[in-house]
């Protein structure tokens, strides 16, 4: 068998390893003495998984966002920033009398507010930017300002 080269990215490894010590000590700790897990979950500000690409006139952003609606959804631009703010709620639906003994044996979906502040290298030309959404993936297109550069000036000295 050949050696085969394995692609990490850090920041996804340490995100999962994180979350898993969060449900680990949530589970143990604070589940059965202190609070329901749910609201713990819900109150919990979750970070999104992004993707970002630039090319010479723009920068693209894709955001995943499973679950949410578009209306929930809100993207704040500034000169090199964007936040994106998201909030999934719990579904409620009305219980039969046998289902209102009904309580969770295993939940992992992620209730609650998710927000994500994307730096950029280059300031943004906001007003232009466009956003698109479907099938729980947020696309964001923000063209680039052109930065005039300027040639080298040498200042002289003079004496006073």
């Amino acid at each position: 068998m050949k050696n085969e080269l394995m692609l990490r990215e850090p920041e996804l490894y340490f995100d999962s390893i994180h979350q898993e010590l969060n449900n680990f000590l949530r589970d143990t700790f604070l589940a059965n003495s202190f609070a329901n897990p749910l609201n713990i979950k819900k109150k919990t500000v979750w970070r999104p998984a992004i993707e970002v690409k630039q090319n010479d006139a723009n920068y693209k952003v894709k955001v995943q966002l499973p679950g949410v609606d578009k209306d929930d959804i809100d993207v704040e631009l500034d000169n090199d920033f964007m936040t994106i703010t998201a909030e999934i709620h719990e579904e409620k639906e009305k219980k039969s009398e046998e289902e209102k003994n009904e309580r969770f044996h295993t939940c992992e979906f992620r209730y609650g507010k998710y927000q994500r502040t994307i730096s950029f290298d280059n300031p943004i030309k906001a007003e232009d930017a466009v956003a698109q959404y479907k099938n729980g993936l947020l696309i964001i297109t923000v063209p680039k300002q052109k930065i005039e550069t300027t040639t080298k000036k040498k200042l002289e000295i003079q004496e006073k």
